[in-house]
């Protein structure tokens, strides 16, 4: 069994949050033109540092991550602490931050709030024929729609390779079904993998995926 720990926090943009931030993340913070994007970028970060503080016993000031790209090398992939075994995962979207953490196994989460997107637009680029075709038969299109969406994006989120990779070539259970990959062509493939929906409220969905074959057992805390 393997010990997954979610973490959410609502977006806020405090002071002494800034003092955690090394300089890049701090250009980064300064370059954000709206505040709620500021609030969500500096939230992510502390509570990335504080829930690696708590389960390392390192200061959350002394925590500096590396954000390098397994697949390219260039500084865009997911933080990392460097030289330990925790692996962890940050997504945000509207009032919703996520982290998820976990020992010796990559993970990747996402949350999607739910939105007026042209969703029959946005199918064509993210489901299969068959996951479309069972779009299509659900009363509340929106929430499947969103569901295969976080799904599939926590999955690429964790082997590393984010939008880069075609949603299409991942064919996963349907959103009123226990979340599992069914089918997973191309190059970004993996053949271990656990996945899980999460619970981030009504009007969003949640997803988070571990490489793994091991069962998981996922532990959510709520925002304080």
């Amino acid at each position: 069994m393997l010990e997954c720990a979610v973490r959410w926090a609502v977006p806020v943009d405090e002071p002494p949050m800034h003092a955690l931030l090394d300089d890049r993340e701090r250009d980064r913070y300064d370059r954000f033109l709206r505040p709620e994007d500021k609030a969500r970028f500096v939230t992510g970060r502390f509570l990335a540092r504080t829930v690696l503080a708590e389960a390392t016993g390192l200061a959350p000031e002394a925590i500096r991550f590396t954000t390098g790209c397994p697949h390219c090398g260039g500084e865009h992939g997911k933080p990392r602490l460097p030289g330990s075994e925790l692996n962890f995962s940050l997504s945000h979207s509207g009032d919703r931050v996520v982290l998820v953490l976990a020992e010796g196994a990559e993970v990747g989460v996402d949350v999607e709030r739910e939105s007026d997107r042209d969703i029959d637009r946005l199918a064509e680029m993210v489901l299969t024929a068959r996951e479309r075709e069972a779009l299509a038969a659900m009363t509340d299109r929106q929430r499947g729609f969103h569901a295969y969406w976080s799904r599939k994006e926590a999955l690429l989120k964790a082997t590393g390779h984010g939008l880069a990779a075609p949603m299409t070539d991942i064919h996963v259970s349907a959103p009123d079904a226990p979340a599992e990959v069914l089918a997973w062509d191309g190059e970004a493939a993996v053949p271990d993998v656990r996945l899980a929906d999460l619970t981030p409220g009504p009007g969003y969905a949640a997803s988070a995926a571990v490489l793994t074959a091991r069962p998981l057992k996922i532990t959510e805390i709520p925002p304080p």
